[in-house]
């Protein structure tokens, strides 16, 4: 064909969902990734060779993908619930401890914070607050999958005072006013800081944006291990647009996108590796970052407007889970999330080194083990292997420029030292090694995910979030504009995580933009 009503540039999660809807409502639809493979940063790699093992390389745990995407595109996915919502190893007195949260708190959740802080204070405010936000993200969920609402309607069906804290003022400021224990306050604050690089105080709110998504999932915020690891996400969504009728190409890198006059639609070029090719379309669908989006459409780089991520991503494949020093079970220390130098004031200092171009010391992150939840991403491997990956926060891209390989070493043995410190025995005892005798670590800077993925400066939301609904005064004339996923021409839209409500693995500018063409064509 040389002619379709929707081309998708991007193969990822988002473009996949976009093309599944439109195909099953009809429309022909063309989906063309660049790599050999779809699923952009949701995938399974076999990251060591000598072991079947398959990890989520890049995203890893799922919470805004929208239970009704899945049921209306007939999903073969299985989301699970960990068995631990998070535990934060901490030295108080000279003792080794550690706040442990239950995915469903119960009396250990209360005891935790009444041995760690002295008294129930901290958990009286604890729920007290996240009631709070319970009640902003049951909300803002219903609102996600429907064309944007205004803040004010948004605002008038939340707490007043959550409103204030979480929408309208820095959120350390809440932090702070609300807790008085420093790692209880760090606990509340990473969920601001993951995949964003800022102050808890910082005037600009992003903070409390990123905050935002990861507490509004659903309406519980809650972060699921996909079985089969976040490849099943891709296979899953791939499988339902091909049935629908969707094209699904790779290799075909996207070179330019060149729009017509009002109501003829655009033009998209590609390479397939021997030669310039090139289709018509009524509608674009970029499943790319907006800043590479301005650069298919031909206006240039920017490099003052490039987004920069700021992660540091390990995986690790152990033979055992390593014991802690405060005593904890390592089966429900490691079933959540474990923070790791993660106390308010430790996030604080870490963004200030950062921002004077120093890699932090100590190197905040917080660790996963997935495996024991989904012990089937292991295949044939000895018994009690296990998989770990540590994400690490402060870490952004111009730490690396100068030396990429000398200062990921560097960033690796800080996120290591981080996890030692809370270890009975070292990390790198419990590795798994090669035939070779090399260790099973493998270290992603923010330069791997440009470079891998396309996602400029490495930022895993393709530049900051945006809050998910529409400004006063917002324009909302147009399909594309009252589902958030427009840009300066009409027959090319947004339907990746630079979307107004995309960002990690949700569907959800893909579903928003396959809206927004439906409506559009009545």
């Amino acid at each position: 064909m040389t002619r379709y009503d929707a081309v998708v540039v991007g193969g990822g999660h988002n473009g996949l969902t976009a093309a599944a809807y439109l195909a099953r409502a009809g429309l022909s639809v063309l989906v063309l990734e660049r790599l050999d493979h779809v699923g952009g940063a949701a995938v399974s790699a076999q990251a060591f060779p000598d072991f079947p093992t398959r990890l989520s390389r890049y995203s890893y745990l799922v919470s805004l993908l929208p239970q009704q995407v899945v049921t209306d595109l007939g999903l073969d996915l299985r989301l699970v619930s960990r068995s631990t919502a998070s535990y934060s190893p901490v030295v108080r007195d000279g003792r080794a401890t550690g706040l442990l949260v239950e995915r469903e708190e119960g009396e250990a959740t209360r005891r935790s914070f009444r041995e760690l802080t002295g008294s129930d204070d901290e958990y009286v405010a604890w729920r007290a607050f996240y009631d709070g936000v319970a009640g902003l993200a049951g909300a803002v969920a219903p609102t996600l999958t429907r064309p944007l609402a205004t803040d004010a309607e948004v605002r008038a069906a939340v707490d007043p005072q959550i409103w204030h804290d979480v929408v309208e003022r820095p959120l350390g400021e809440a932090i702070e006013r609300r807790f008085r224990d420093d790692l209880v306050r760090g606990v509340v604050g990473t969920d601001a800081l993951i995949g964003t690089f800022a102050s808890l105080r910082d005037p600009s709110l992003v903070q409390n944006r990123c905050f935002l998504y990861h507490l509004i999932g659903n309406g519980t915020g809650e972060w699921r291990v996909p079985v089969g690891g976040m490849g099943s996400v891709t296979d899953a969504l791939a499988r339902a647009a091909r049935d629908a009728g969707a094209e699904i190409v790779t290799g075909a890198g996207v070179s330019a996108i060149l729009p017509g006059g009002p109501g003829e639609g655009a033009e998209v070029r590609w390479h397939d590796g021997t030669r310039e090719r090139s289709v018509q379309a009524r509608y674009v669908l970029a499943n790319v970052a907006p800043w590479v989006l301005r650069i298919l459409l031909g206006e240039g780089e920017d490099p003052a407007t490039k987004p920069e991520g700021a992660q540091l991503k390990v995986n690790l494949l152990l033979s055992r889970l390593p014991r802690l020093r405060s005593g904890i079970d390592p089966a429900v220390a490691f079933a959540g999330t474990l923070h790791l130098a993660e106390s308010a004031s430790d996030l604080e200092v870490s963004w200030a080194a950062a921002t004077r171009g120093e890699l932090p010391d100590p190197l905040p992150g917080e660790v996963y083990c997935h495996s024991l939840t989904d012990p089937s991403i292991l295949g044939d491997v000895p018994a009690g292997t296990h998989t770990l990956t540590y994400f690490g926060l402060h870490t952004p891209a111009r730490l690396f420029d100068a030396d990429p390989e000398a200062i990921r070493a560097e960033a690796l043995r800080r996120a290591i030292a981080s996890l030692d410190a809370v270890l009975e025995e070292p990390i790198e005892s419990v590795v798994m090694r090669t035939p070779a005798g090399e260790p099973c670590i493998e270290a992603k800077i923010p330069q791997d995910v440009e470079a891998d993925l396309a996602m400029p400066g490495g930022h895993i939301f393709h530049g900051d979030l945006d809050w998910p609904w529409a400004p006063a005064r917002a324009r909302l004339d147009t399909p594309a504009e009252r589902w958030g996923v427009q840009t300066s021409y009409d027959a090319v839209l947004l339907c990746g995580s630079g979307a107004r409500r995309g960002g990690a693995v949700s569907g959800l500018g893909g579903h928003n933009a396959a809206q927004a063409v439906l409506e559009s064509r009545g």
